[in-house]
């Protein structure tokens, strides 16, 4: 094999790990919003590493599969059984070797009975933060903040917006 083949070769072999990272990446966030609305605790911690972290200010930081698998088990059962569902917009993904960020937009829609009809009851603003272990990525940390106009739900923006610069 000529080195110019070999070249060519290795160029298309790390482009394709690329777009299998980011595929990878996409897909595991994007499993939260099902995992949480049909209830499975389990199905939804699984998506971090061990010790990651899920911080929604101001409502709580939960730390470990424990704790979010907790947090999914008890509050947002009352929200699914009402008629709630957790909608997330496509995920930015920036990689840096076996590390990766991600931001998006993410929505809780509500259903009104009385009004018969659904209603975005919160829109925030999300940093992810993934790392590549043994089992493939998982998420290390989300923040996950309110659309309310305060500038620390807008900063979280801020990694994505840099990144489109270049």
């Amino acid at each position: 094999m000529s080195e110019d083949l070999r070249a060519e070769v290795a160029a298309l072999s790390a482009r394709l790990r690329e777009l299998e990272d980011r595929q990878e990446i996409a897909q595991l966030a994007t499993r939260y919003g099902p995992a949480v609305d049909v209830g499975d605790p389990e199905a939804a911690a699984a998506l971090w590493v061990e010790d990651g972290v899920y911080a929604a200010p101001p409502y709580a930081v939960w730390t470990g599969r424990e704790e979010i698998a907790g947090m999914v088990a008890g509050g947002h059962q009352d929200l699914i059984r009402a008629g709630a569902g957790h909608v997330l917009t496509p995920l930015h993904v920036e990689l840096a070797g076996d590390e990766a960020y991600g931001w998006n937009h993410a929505m809780n829609v509500q259903w009104r009975e009385a009004e018969g009809h659904f209603v975005v009851f919160r829109l925030s603003a999300n940093e992810w933060r993934f790392r590549r272990g043994p089992a493939g990525w998982r998420v290390v940390s989300r923040v996950n903040r309110n659309l309310d106009g305060a500038a620390e739900a807008r900063e979280l923006f801020r990694g994505s917006a840099e990144a489109a610069r270049g």
